[in-house]
C-alpha cells in the first residue's frame, strides 16, 4: 500500500479555499488544520472531547493530554498545540454552542462525534473533492512530520510528537524531497 501524499504549501490553501465553499467551513478547516498543525491521528482527531482540547476559562489548551484509549499504541501521550492552531480551533469554537466537557469537541451535522472511520472517509472525499490526487486522511499527519524534518528537526524530537515508540516509524513518514536536499548541501 502507498503512503499517503504529503501536500504542498499550495495544495493546502487549494484544500482551504475549497472549505470555504462547504456548509460548516470553520469546523472543517479546524479539521484539516488540526491535523496539518499537530500531527494526530484521523482516529486522534475524531477521538477528542471538549474538555480535551478547551481550558475551563474557554480558551483552547496548548497542550493536549491524550489517554490511552484515545491512542493508536494505546499509551496516553501529550500533543502539544501550536499558537496557530490556538487561533484556528478559537475560531471554530466560537461556532459552537454547547461545551460540556463530554461532548466531542468536531461532531456531524447531526451533532454527533465522528468515528475514525466516517472522519477517514471525510479526508477522502475532501481530498478527491478539492483536486488533491493521492491524499488520505493520514496526509496531514505526513506533511506535518515531513515538514519539521525538512526544518532540521531532530527524528528523535518528531517521534516525540508524532507518538512513536521507534524512530524507525517516523523516518518512514519523512517524505524525501529536492528542497530537503538542496537544504543539506548547502550545509557544507
Amino acid at each position: 500500500m502507498s503512503q499517503a501524499k504529503t501536500l504542498t504549501t499550495q495544495e493546502l490553501q487549494q484544500v482551504l479555499d475549497f472549505l470555504k465553499t462547504k456548509r460548516y467551513p470553520e469546523r472543517d478547516r479546524a479539521m484539516v488544520l488540526t491535523s496539518f498543525y499537530s500531527g494526530l491521528r484521523v482516529s486522534e482527531i475524531a477521538a477528542l472531547k471538549m474538555g480535551d482540547v478547551v481550558n475551563n476559562d474557554g480558551t483552547i489548551r496548548n497542550e493536549i493530554r491524550l489517554s490511552a484509549d484515545q491512542t493508536k499504541g494505546g499509551q496516553p501521550r501529550t500533543v502539544f498545540i501550536s499558537q496557530k492552531l490556538q487561533v484556528e480551533l478559537t475560531n471554530y469554537l466560537q461556532t459552537r454552542h454547547a461545551r460540556f466537557s463530554d461532548i466531542p469537541f468536531f461532531h456531524t451535522s447531526s451533532r454527533l462525534g465522528f468515528s475514525a472511520n466516517s472522519l477517514c472517509q471525510w479526508f477522502f472525499w475532501l481530498y478527491r473533492d478539492a483536486g488533491i490526487a493521492g491524499a488520505s486522511s493520514h496526509s496531514g499527519r505526513r506533511t506535518f512530520i515531513s515538514g519539521l524534518a525538512n526544518k532540521g528537526i531532530s527524528v528523535r524530537v518528531l517521534a516525540g510528537l508524532a507518538g512513536h515508540k521507534s524512530i524507525a516509524v517516523t523516518q518512514k513518514y519523512i517524505d524525501l524531497n529536492p528542497e530537503m536536499m538542496r537544504n543539506a548541501v548547502e550545509l557544507v
